[in-house]
């Protein structure tokens, strides 16, 4: 069965709340980083996001045999990557391997964690995302951004 992240933490695994994500960076990953951040700390959403993916990954799979496959956090992280920055899997699986964030964000500990992403898998499991599941979720992620700004707005009105 497809999980949704393990759960077990892994000796030097940072909770993805507790990433630092480089602020300054003008590079395009770390506002992907902290929006992939703030759907997995947002419980309704993320719950919301991976229920739209557990109807579309493997639907038909016998749940209860085989092996557990890629986990649905990581697939979704690496086709975010993988949209928004227009890249073809080489990349992608050159990011996933070597880019620090990246891996935290993932779920790799920050040292003694060797996992390297084969091409064939990240191709077989990101390739599952397809156009309309991912406008699905937008949608999902675009209202969650118009609730925290009217909340935001809110709250700023209450302090004047």
């Amino acid at each position: 069965m497809r999980q949704v992240m393990n759960p077990q933490f892994k000796l030097g695994e940072i909770p993805i709340a507790d990433i630092k994500i480089d602020l300054k960076s003008r590079d395009d990953i770390p506002p992907l980083l902290l929006g992939l951040q703030y759907i997995y700390t947002n419980l309704e959403l993320r719950s919301q996001v991976f229920s739209i993916l557990e109807e579309v990954l493997s639907p038909d799979v016998d749940r209860n045999n085989g092996r557990p496959g890629m986990e649905q956090w990581k697939i979704f992280v690496l086709g975010v990557v993988r949209l928004n920055l227009n890249c073809d899997y080489d990349h992608v699986q050159e990011l996933a391997n070597n880019h620090k964030t990246l891996r935290q964000m993932l779920g790799h500990a920050t040292f003694a964690d060797e996992y390297q992403y084969n091409l064939q898998t990240l191709k077989d499991n990101v390739s599952l995302l397809t156009p309309d599941i991912l406008d699905r979720i937008n949608k999902l992620v675009v209202n969650a951004g118009h609730k925290l700004v009217k909340k935001r707005r809110r709250n700023a009105e209450r302090s004047l």
